[in-house]
C-alpha cells in the first residue's frame, strides 16, 4: 500500500491531526519508582508543572501512568485509581483542548478515567483485560492496541522467541485493532503499537523498529514507545540517564518510515527531531529560509 494513501486522519479528544502531523505523547508518571524519573511527578504539584511544560514544548498528548511498567511493589486497582483519576479531572480543566491518555490495563480503571475526561486508554500489556476495549467503545475514546507478547502485566521478557517477530506484532495488534472497532470504538481513533522490550528481548525491539514500515502500511496509525527504554541502552551499553541521543536516533529512523505518535520524556528534542525529519521528508517548510537568498 503506498504510504501516503495508507496515513489517514487521526482523532483524538478535541483534536485531529492531518495524515503526516507527527504527535508527541508527554508521558507523566503518577508513580513513586518509574524507572526513569523516580518519582518525580508523583506529586501532584511537579506532576502539573510537567504537564504545563511539556504542552509548551509541544505536545499535543499527555499520558497519564499509575503503576510502573516494570516489576515492583503491588498496585491495586483502586491505588492506581486513586493516583490517576483525580490528576485527569485536573488535567482535564486547565487544558481542555489538550489529548489526555492514560496508561492502564484495567477496565476498572479505564471507566474511572474516562469518567474524568480521558480521552485516550494507552493498554500497553496488549489486551490482558478484553474489558478495556469495551470501556473505550462505552466512552467513545481513543485505543492504543499494544502487542506485548503475551506478558503478564509488570513481567520481564525472560528467553521469549518468536518465529518472526513482526509477524507476530501484526497478527496481535491487528486483532486487537479490528475487535475494537467491532465493539464500537471509533476506527480513526485506534492506533496499533509494536510494543518496544514489551515480551520482547533487544534484538526483537531492533528488527520491530527496522521493519516498521510494514505496520505502517497497515493503515493503522502507529504510536511508538522508544524513549529511554532497555533496547536503546543495550544496544549502546548506556545507562538510563544516558540513552536519549539513542532514543532520538531511534525516534528519526521511525518517523522516516511513517510512525505518527511518539510516547516521550524528553518533549522539546524530540520536537526537533520529528521537524527535521518531517522537512527532509517534504511535509514541512523550513521555519525560516534565508541562505543564499540575499
Amino acid at each position: 500500500m503506498d504510504q501516503e494513501m495508507s496515513q489517514g486522519m487521526l482523532r483524538l479528544g478535541r483534536r485531529e491531526f492531518a495524515a503526516h502531523e507527527p504527535v508527541i505523547m508527554a508521558i507523566v508518571n503518577r508513580t513513586p519508582d518509574s524507572f526513569y524519573d523516580r518519582g518525580a511527578t508523583f506529586g501532584d504539584e511537579p506532576a502539573l508543572a510537567r504537564v504545563e511544560q511539556a504542552v509548551a514544548e509541544g505536545a499535543a498528548i499527555i499520558d497519564v501512568g499509575g503503576v510502573k511498567a516494570g516489576p515492583g511493589d503491588e498496585v491495586s486497582a483502586a491505588e492506581e485509581a486513586r493516583r490517576t483519576v483525580g490528576f485527569v479531572a485536573e488535567v482535564r480543566r486547565r487544558h481542555p483542548d489538550v489529548v489526555i491518555s492514560v496508561d492502564t490495563w484495567r477496565h476498572e480503571v479505564g471507566e474511572a478515567v474516562c469518567e474524568a475526561g480521558a480521552d485516550l486508554l494507552n493498554d500497553a500489556w496488549g489486551g490482558v483485560d478484553p474489558k478495556l476495549a469495551e470501556v473505550a467503545a462505552r466512552y467513545g475514546v481513543g485505543l492504543v492496541c499494544t502487542h506485548a507478547g503475551g506478558a503478564e502485566p509488570r513481567t520481564r521478557p525472560h528467553r521469549v522467541t518468536y518465529d518472526d517477530v513482526v509477524a507476530d506484532v501484526l497478527r496481535v495488534t491487528l486483532g486487537l485493532a479490528e475487535r475494537a472497532v467491532g465493539l464500537g470504538v471509533p476506527r480513526e481513533s485506534v492506533l496499533i503499537d509494536p510494543g518496544h522490550d514489551f515480551g520482547k528481548n533487544t534484538r526483537h525491539s531492533l528488527e520491530a523498529t527496522r521493519r516498521l514500515g510494514e505496520m505502517v502500511e497497515t493503515g493503522w496509525p502507529v504510536l511508538v514507545s522508544l524513549s529511554n527504554k532497555d533496547f536503546v541502552g543495550e544496544t549502546l551499553d548506556r545507562p538510563v540517564k544516558e540513552r536519549l541521543i539513542g532514543t532520538l536516533a531511534t525516534t528519526a529512523v521511525s518517523a522516516w518510515l511513517g510512525a505518527r505518535v511518539y510516547r516521550v520524556h524528553e518533549v522539546a528534542e524530540t520536537r526537533q527531531v520529528l521537524d527535521m525529519v518531517a522537512t527532509i521528508a517534504g511535509h514541512r517548510e523550513p521555519a525560516v529560509a534565508r541562505r543564499g537568498l540575499a
